[in-house]
């Protein structure tokens, strides 16, 4: 079995097929431990889950919210869940996100919590790095912390039946990243295609791996997001106005747009080259992902004037200028 383990501010990051059997070992012995999952996961991993106590809420980005939120606690408080019990989230990036904000602000905080990511974006993306939330009003994210997770299992074994387009969107982050600073990953995401990189097992492994070394490294220097770790919301401006107008694109297809976006104005303003832009849609579209949307302007500026990356009336904008380098700047 493929298996490799990354730290990232205390947090252990566990990558390989069939690291979810490792959940048991990766929780203290004896205590007790609750699983928060949603009601596709409950359905076809109940077994994986094995006899835990179990909170289960719907899934879907529209479900992201603090009623969600309040439903948990409720949960929690029914089973007499305390500050001594442990909160397990297993499930996609929401899951995990809701899971993280729930364990950090329950009783003031759990004894620990620890994520299965059972999407591709969940182990390249969101399970990674301590941002967790819930969106307002439809805006992302717009109530969270910062709390590492004690743990992470990427398990890619359970990818084998993710729709195409939920592995998709996780390709996107994967391609973010290369974008960032990771030239070998992103080459090998332009060399392979979709039915490759699931079919081939110890390249998946070797994909995700990758993207969360990329993540780790930049959490690592920037837990809370003061310089560089802004350089991983490229794609987001746009990609969360995307979202915040249309339920038409899920998290990833929203990012891919924001990236073919923010590459086509950074080569017409001369900071990256034609053929670099070129190369960096390419991939997007070599994954099936969309490049580009239908909204009007100024929905689309009104929505990132709102985003919670606006500080002090500046935004600031995430710009590749090159495959594998990115500045961060503020656009007029």
């Amino acid at each position: 079995m493929v298996r490799e383990e990354i730290r990232v501010k205390g947090s252990r990051i566990v990558v390989g097929e069939g690291v979810a059997a490792e959940l048991g070992a990766m929780l203290p012995e004896g205590v007790r431990a609750i699983v928060l999952t949603d009601e596709n996961c409950a359905a076809a991993m109940g077994a994986e889950m094995g006899g835990r106590e179990r909170i289960v809420i719907a899934g879907g980005e529209e479900n992201k919210t603090l009623a969600t939120v309040e439903k948990i606690y409720r949960g929690l408080i029914e089973l007499g869940a305390d500050r001594g019990t442990w909160l397990v989230g297993w499930g996609g990036g929401i899951v995990t996100d809701v899971a993280g904000f729930v364990a950090a602000t329950y009783m003031r905080g759990m004894a620990g919590c620890g994520y299965v990511a059972s999407s591709l974006l969940a182990q390249v993306d969101a399970s990674v790095g301590g941002k967790c939330g819930a969106n307002v009003e439809g805006y992302k994210n717009m109530a969270g912390v910062f709390s590492q997770p004690d743990f992470v299992l990427c398990d890619t074994a359970l990818l084998a039946t993710l729709p195409e387009r939920e592995f998709r969107a996780g390709v996107a982050e994967m391609i973010k990243a290369g974008v960032i600073g990771d030239v070998e990953l992103f080459e090998m995401l332009e060399a392979h295609g979709e039915e490759e990189l699931r079919a081939e097992g110890e390249l998946l492994v070797q994909a995700v791996v990758a993207a969360v070394r990329l993540k780790a490294r930049i959490v690592e220097a920037d837990e809370r997001e003061a310089g560089e770790r802004r350089k991983l919301n490229l794609g987001h401006t746009v990609g969360h106005a995307v979202e915040k107008l249309s339920r038409r694109w899920n998290h990833g297809e929203a990012v891919a747009i924001g990236m073919a976006e923010v590459c086509r104005e950074s080569a017409r303003r001369g900071m990256l080259e034609v053929g670099a832009r070129d190369r960096i849609i390419g991939a997007l579209e070599r994954y099936g992902l969309p490049t580009e949307h239908d909204l009007t302007p100024e929905a689309i500026t009104e929505a990132v004037r709102r985003d919670k990356k606006a500080e002090s009336g500046c935004l600031r904008w995430v710009v590749p200028v090159a495959v594998g380098e990115v500045i961060v700047t503020s656009w007029d």
